[in-house]
């Protein structure tokens, strides 16, 4: 596997190192000694499919408050997404700052999304499936979520959102968060 850190410090875009011959390829997608190697967190505990009908469809920003945060590897298996992360550790470097990559069936990538990120992905394509490995089971007393266009994140979506749902809608901006902590 190739690791590459993001611009966010512990994340990363992870690519399959593929052996090619006249079949294929062959190409390995989770190691945990590998993942221990970077320094990532190698447990996990459940795995997730999200299926989504239509181009435009947004999830997110999602993320589980301590002692549940979760660790994510997330690939999209069918169509293509715009996968987005924030970090919202308040003691990074990076905090309040976000990265995108695109996932698509097509580049294989990978992205590992560290504990304390809020996460969420707009489908690029109808009929686009996305593979979640996560290092803690679901807590939901604990799952929160950051509003999508929320100012003081300022995210740039490719495409118009068209289907969210209300959950996702009814989040609050970080900001306003904040003030109640």
């Amino acid at each position: 596997m190739i690791f590459t850190e993001t611009k966010l410090k512990g994340a990363f875009i992870i690519e399959p190192e593929r052996l090619e011959d006249e079949r294929g390829f062959f190409a390995r997608t989770w190691c945990k000694r590998e993942f221990k190697k970077q320094g990532l967190n190698p447990e996990l505990v459940q795995c997730n499919i999200s299926f989504n009908k239509k181009k435009g469809t947004l999830r997110g920003m999602h993320y589980q408050e301590a002692p549940h945060e979760e660790a994510k590897l997330v690939r999209c298996t069918m169509g293509a997404i715009y996968d987005v992360i924030i970090d919202i550790r308040p003691d990074s470097q990076t905090y309040k700052k976000w990265f995108s990559v695109e996932l698509t069936v097509e580049n294989r990538k990978m992205l590992y999304i560290p504990e304390g990120f809020a996460h969420g992905f707009l489908t690029l394509e109808d009929n686009t499936e996305v593979f979640y490995q996560m290092s803690e089971f679901y807590a939901p007393e604990h799952a929160k979520g950051i509003k999508w266009n929320d100012p003081a994140f300022n995210i740039h979506w490719p495409i118009e959102i068209s289907i969210i749902s209300d959950k996702d809608k009814s989040y609050d901006n970080w900001n306003d968060k904040r003030a109640y902590d």
